[in-house]
């Protein structure tokens, strides 16, 4: 995508459908006239008088204790600098979609239009009350430092400025882990320091905190070292000045154990790299370049432990990884403000979990065998799950120690399943899935590259780095719409029906014709097949010729899947091709099976519907927790349809009794944990979530995936093709363009997972 092109698309992202990121929703009723008489007058002086008489009652009958302020005055914004607080919007209502994604903490972003300090302060107390917490943001030192000392001083509501903290939280964890795998200690090392921000100052401060002797540290800034005598410097700054002469980082970096970056990049060269001692630590934090090029680095040194800043390499120092569960914790527990101890909590939770044995679904997501603590990974990775359950609580658990927390957590087990529900609704899964994609991208054809919507598919998969579009229909059509578009990479453009691929037609339509003669297709019948797309498209990733096609957009769904079924044979072992849509809901993910293919599924086809679909669920991470539903409650009703789900379900606990699967049982029991213990605390399913649904047809498993889409708005993906022999999957007709992508990285998860397979079968 062209610079022009790109900068459309970000505009049209911030302004459509509506203007903004986030909004104000409702959590009560409202429907009747009798709700909103609660909602406001005359119910809602209850209240407020109870308010009046304990102020803490505040947090009971209020959002407050759920509710941060995202504050900025628009003086440092990113890499953009002093441009304002209206230009400041939407990057603070950015900071309030990650609170909200990840750690379900909802926000307001206020802009205040001064830049003197004084003011600043007072309207942030004016409008303390309103809020649990305050997050200031993009505000230019020195003033950020005296400002958020004043508010930390003078509220009694936790406070904190990120662009400080956030940075030097993380990697003060990845500096734990790296000493201990240097085999250093915090108090012997010489560490230099290019950067002399808030950032730098605050990442230093807690460096020292974790005993790194201040004597000890070199710090830079872009004039160069900070000495006693530079009467520049503010009184933060100098507690890092040297006395004595000045020189170069060239020289400085000589005989250095760390080397910290948050300045710009490229400033550290592989000769330097070379000077430093054995088993260095650079962490390299400049955007988007860092000081030193993580490649670049390890080429040069073998046993230079790095960070970045970067998501495209190892140990990224992700402020995400702090703030949200910082806040989560200090809301939680009411606590007064964020101090040191609770600073220090987070980083020492982060770097036990590195240490931990990673789950399936992070190493799903990084296309990891098997993540462990070493050289790559020395902080958790942003997809990592129990970030809310492990840094949270341990923030909270610091506020109680240090006696700043107002409503102190007496039973842990019940907050942390608090915490883990909190998290059914934030879209990981479809980061995890892309993210998976992106790292080892795979050839797709896009058999209806002429239909605009798929075109602007094909477009964001090969800009996401998702794969590498092969894009199949009329030619002229297809680059007058990447023209529009701005689709400037040069990428295959093939329309089968073309004298310049006759050859090609021909050579598939004899493969063709030669496994299936015997099936009823004549070498006729197989040449004319070849002029049809979805047919070519088939051919082209049986031929090798691709690894994986997406279809569909355009045609029904059965006209689509019958020269697939056709052409791509059967996966070995499978007995049936079935397909699961993946919901992505308030509890989490979601499978469903089978949606598409099969009408009327035997007893011993559910039995293969659902071992796919556990496979499937695994594949993305998820541990299968599998309701096969009916109508009927564990022989309620003797009828065929739920007799079949029964003989399904005796089965798979006799031969497969590692599966967490039973019924046959209705949706609403499978999915109210409560219900199904007070009434079937036999069934394997009681005390567990379900994230599985098997239905006993097509039927209902087509109108329940589409009722949830379109009533509830609830993301869907697929439906995911299982049992195929190839990586094809069919969009239903009409697919949004967000879902065709899902679509494409969900093929290409396909064939790097059959790709994985055939190599492990060839050994």
């Amino acid at each position: 995508m062209n610079k022009d092109s790109k900068r459309e698309e970000a505009l049209l992202y911030h302004s459509k459908p509506t203007p903004g990121k986030i909004q104000v929703v409702p959590t009560k009723k409202y429907a009747t006239q009798r709700d909103l008489s609660l909602a406001y007058s005359p119910g809602v002086a209850e209240p407020c008088l109870e308010i009046e008489k304990n102020i803490e009652d505040v947090y009971k009958y209020t959002a407050k204790g759920n509710l941060v302020a995202v504050i900025s005055n628009g003086t440092a914004v990113l890499g953009l600098g002093d441009i304002g607080p209206e230009a400041s919007k939407p990057v603070m209502e950015g900071k309030g979609l990650l609170f909200k994604i990840f750690s379900d903490i909802d926000v307001f972003d206020i802009e205040i239009g001064t830049k003197d300090v004084e003011e600043f302060i007072q309207t942030v107390k004016n409008i303390a009350p309103t809020f649990g917490g305050i997050n200031l943001e993009d505000i230019k030192a020195p003033e950020s430092f005296e400002i958020e000392r004043r508010l930390v001083e003078e509220l009694d509501i936790p406070v904190m400025h990120d662009d400080q903290h956030g940075t030097a939280i993380i990697s003060s964890a990845a500096l734990i882990n790296a000493l201990e795998l240097a085999g250093k200690k915090a108090g012997d090392i010489k560490m230099v320091v290019s950067g002399a921000g808030s950032a730098a100052i605050a990442c230093t401060d807690l460096y020292v905190l974790l005993g790194v002797k201040v004597e000890n540290i070199l710090m830079f800034n872009s004039k160069g070292l900070l000495t006693k005598d530079n009467p520049a410097l503010s009184d933060l700054q100098l507690k890092y000045a040297i006395n004595g002469p000045s020189q170069s980082l060239a020289e400085a970096v000589n005989g250095a154990d760390v080397f910290i970056g948050l300045s710009s990049g490229n400033i550290l060269s592989p000769e330097m790299l070379l000077t430093m001692n054995a088993n260095p630590i650079v962490f390299a934090m400049a955007n988007p370049n860092p000081e030193i090029d993580y490649n670049l680095a390890v080429e040069t040194r073998k046993d230079v432990i790095m960070a970045t800043g970067r998501s495209d390499f190892p140990n990224q120092v992700n402020n995400v990884l702090g703030f949200p569960y910082i806040f989560r914790g200090a809301l939680d527990v009411r606590a007064t403000k964020i101090n040191e101890e609770m600073k220090m909590a987070a980083v020492k939770a982060l770097a036990i979990l590195a240490k931990e044995p990673v789950p399936e679904q992070v190493n799903v997501a990084y296309g990891a065998t098997k993540l462990g603590f070493g050289q790559e990974y020395i902080i958790p990775k942003p997809f990592d799950p129990r970030l809310i359950t492990i840094v949270a609580p341990a923030v909270a658990k610091a506020a109680m120690e240090s006696g700043v927390a107002k409503n102190p957590i007496t039973d842990w087990a019940a907050y942390e399943d608090v915490l883990r529900e909190r998290m059914g609704n934030d879209n990981k899964m479809v980061r995890l899935i892309t993210n998976r994609a992106k790292l080892e991208p795979k050839k797709i054809v896009f058999a209806e590259a002429d239909q605009l919507n798929v075109l602007k598919a094909a477009q964001i998969v090969y800009e996401d780095g998702i794969g590498f579009p092969v894009l199949l229909g009329n030619k002229e059509a297809i680059l007058e719409l990447k023209q529009e578009l701005g689709f400037d990479a040069d990428l295959e453009i093939i329309d089968p029906k073309t004298d310049q691929e006759e050859e090609r037609r021909n050579r598939f339509a004899k493969s063709f014709w030669e496994t299936r003669g015997r099936r009823g297709v004549s070498k006729l019948d197989a040449e004319k097949f070849m002029r049809e797309r979805n047919y070519f498209a088939a051919m082209m990733v049986n031929e090798g010729e691709a690894d994986a096609l997406v279809t569909g957009y355009s045609r029904s769904y059965p006209s689509v899947v019958k020269p697939m079924l056709q052409l791509i044979e059967k996966a070995p072992n499978a007995s049936l091709v079935a397909t699961a849509n993946m919901m992505l809901t308030s509890r989490g993910p979601m499978f469903l099976s089978d949606t598409a293919i099969n009408i009327n599924p035997s007893a011993q086809d559910l039995i293969n519907i659902a071992i796919m679909t556990a496979k499937t669920a695994k594949m993305f991470g998820v541990e299968p927790v599998i309701a096969m539903v009916s109508y009927s409650n564990f022989g309620s009703s003797s009828n065929e349809s739920a007799a079949k789900v029964r003989e399904a379900v005796a089965y798979l606990h006799k031969n497969h009794p590692e599966m967490v699967v039973d019924g046959e049982i209705q949706a609403d029991f499978a999915l109210n944990q409560e219900m199904l213990e007070e009434k079937f605390p036999f069934s394997k399913l009681a005390g567990k979530k379900v994230n599985t649904l098997i239905f006993p047809n097509l039927e209902s498993a087509n109108i329940t995936y589409k009722l949830l889409k379109e009533l509830y708005k609830v993301n869907s993906i697929g439906p995911i093709m299982m049992g195929m022999g190839k990586p094809v999957h069919i969009f239903q007709l009409g697919a949004s363009v967000e879902e065709m992508v899902n679509m494409a990285a969900i093929a290409v998860i396909d064939a790097q997972e059959k790709e994985l397979k055939k190599n492990k079968t060839a050994k």
